[in-house]
């Protein structure tokens, strides 16, 4: 294990995380982000020069529908469901003064 975290390392991301950690838990946390460094270092040394970037895992065009209105203008039929309307909309008591 190439990565050693320190003490305060593990502190301060309790800290962060609003974590209260065991002296236990702080070693196994020191091991498990050491691990997890470790194997960014693996990956980094992969030769990625062939790679084309990519901004998402699975290849994607434009996947936005069409915004098209289906029900239409119904304004009539919904605003018989007011108890009181003016003016084509809903008429509803004074909240703010």
């Amino acid at each position: 294990m190439a990565n050693v975290i320190s003490d305060e390392t593990i502190e301060y991301v309790g800290i962060l995380a609003k974590l209260e950690l065991t002296d236990a838990e702080k070693e196994e946390a020191k091991k498990d982000m050491g691990r997890m460094l470790d194997y960014i270092d693996m990956l980094n040394e992969l030769d990625t020069s062939g790679v084309e970037p990519m901004s998402h895992v699975f290849a994607m065009n434009n996947v936005f529908r069409e915004d098209v209105v289906t029900n239409g203008d119904e304004r009539e039929k919904i605003l018989k469901n007011a108890p009181e309307q003016k003016d084509g909309s809903f008429k509803v008591p004074k909240t703010v003064e």
